[in-house]
């Protein structure tokens, strides 16, 4: 649920990485961050956990344009993806306007990348958020490693939304802006009152 900042002539949006524990979430963001101007974005924030990191971080995407004189700032933040930090997730989702669902592509983990989608859509319908609805979008990672899973089983077996996917390697940045692109004029175009096609 986005939020004007009439001051700031800004429309705040929250954008939330989703998926399995060690998937790629931290990287897809850690990518952004690095690869965005200075003087576009706010520091990157950290919570740590035993395993895995929660990071969040806002920016200025240049390129999204204006909505009726009013800038927008995407918020960034990833999910703990472990089922222990269920609260933190909880959390970190309430008033999200969109969902990147960051898969691991290796064939050994696909049970957790099903557990992690199911999550999803629990935590979704607990927010009162319809998933068909809601913008999203798929990042098949790791699609370099010797395991990894054909595309088409992983679109089977994950993307039962049909909402847009794409082939990711966040380490080097295949997919990551082209997910992030694609989740943003999402939200723009329901900002804007129009529907998902």
């Amino acid at each position: 649920m986005s939020f004007i900042n009439y001051n700031a002539k800004e429309i705040h949006c929250k954008i939330v990485y989703f998926g399995p524990s060690l998937g790629g979430k931290t990287t897809n963001i850690q990518w952004v961050y690095h690869k965005t101007q200075n003087n576009e974005k706010s520091d990157i924030f950290s919570l740590p956990t035993d395993v895995e990191r929660t990071l969040f971080f806002d920016f200025l995407p240049i390129e999204i344009g204006d909505i009726r004189g009013f800038k927008t700032r995407f918020h960034l933040y990833t999910v703990p993806g472990q089922v222990v930090y269920d609260a933190s997730r909880k959390l970190i989702m309430k008033g999200l306007d969109g969902v990147i669902f960051v898969a691991d592509s290796q064939k050994e983990r696909m049970e957790e990348n099903l557990q992690s989608l199911k999550n999803l859509e629990t935590n979704l319908t607990q927010h009162g958020y319809d998933i068909n609805e809601i913008p999203m979008v798929f990042q098949y990672n790791k699609r370099d490693l010797p395991g990894a899973l054909p595309i088409n089983e992983l679109r089977s077996s994950l993307n039962k939304y049909n909402a847009p996917d794409f082939e990711g390697i966040a380490s080097d940045g295949t997919g990551v802006f082209e997910s992030l692109k694609t989740i943003s004029k999402s939200i723009i175009t329901v900002l804007k009152g129009g529907e998902l096609t």
